[in-house]
């Protein structure tokens, strides 16, 4: 079977389970998320050559954690966002991650895997409700801005954006995937699900920006690594983590920035 129906086949796959699981209930969306977040805790352990055994028992104690105390305050979980800002200087400054350690590897996993996952489990709850067609929004303007950024980067694409990280991204295709990733989040707030114009023109920019630099930060990873792919459970796309990168990484910035305006409203 040709490579390019495989890979047809299974993101179509990836995606029906996705949005199943997000659309089904509140339970689906957790379990499915904390089994990503085991899985990608599993693909980063080879990244970063940490014991797998430890990898997997610190996802699940935070699992576990999650599901015995699910009220704990949005904000613990925010205290990733340093980190990951920290992960963006490194990356621009073109500097090595270094995790020689075993405790600057768990606090590497901790920060860059595990509290983000906490943050996408909170993702759905507007106004303490299940909202799946919230995240399910988040998910299209990724996809969007994904899609159009290859498109317009195929083009278009003159000026390489960090060609020693991603060779192929092209800043044309940056500023292409977050204008339609604009014009998307207009559509879903007039067709989909209604909150304001602002609040969805803010989080096309965020997924645009920050999803972008989710994608580099994985990609800078895996060249210290030297591999190609964090896994194979998604035939022709990879692993979880290059799945769910830019969004790995957008999640506590969406999780901040939308609870902000609910608190300032």
């Amino acid at each position: 079977m040709p490579e390019s129906v495989i890979r047809s086949i299974s993101g179509l796959v990836y995606m029906g389970l996705l949005i199943s699981s997000i659309l089904y209930s509140s339970t689906s969306y957790k379990i499915l998320f904390l089994f990503f977040m085991i899985l990608a805790s599993y693909e980063f352990s080879k990244m970063i050559a940490i014991s797998k055994t430890h990898a997997l028992l610190l996802s699940t104690l935070v699992a576990g954690i999650y599901l015995l105390f699910p009220t704990i305050n949005f904000a613990g979980w925010l205290i990733c966002i340093p980190f990951l800002v920290y992960l963006s200087y490194k990356l621009f400054a073109q500097k090595t991650y270094a995790y020689k350690t075993m405790g600057k590897k768990l606090m590497y996993q901790i920060g860059y895997i595990n509290l983000p996952f906490l943050c996408i489990l909170q993702l759905p709850y507007f106004e303490n409700q299940y909202q799946p067609k919230l995240v399910l929004g988040f998910f299209i303007l990724i996809w969007c801005n994904d899609t159009f950024a290859y498109i317009c980067g195929k083009l278009l694409g003159k000026y390489k954006l960090f060609p020693s990280i991603s060779p192929k991204k092209t800043i044309e295709g940056f500023v292409g995937g977050v204008l339609f990733a604009i014009i998307a989040g207009v559509l879903i707030n007039s067709y989909f699900i209604e909150v304001s114009y602002l609040f969805w023109v803010l989080v096309a920019i965020l997924v645009g920006s920050f999803g972008t630099v989710g994608d580099l930060v994985e990609s800078k990873f895996k060249r210290q690594a030297e591999i190609k792919d964090s896994g194979k459970i998604i035939p022709g796309h990879g692993g979880i983590l290059d799945r769910l990168d830019s969004f790995i990484f957008v999640a506590p910035f969406l999780l901040l920035i939308y609870n902000l305006i609910l608190y300032v409203s």
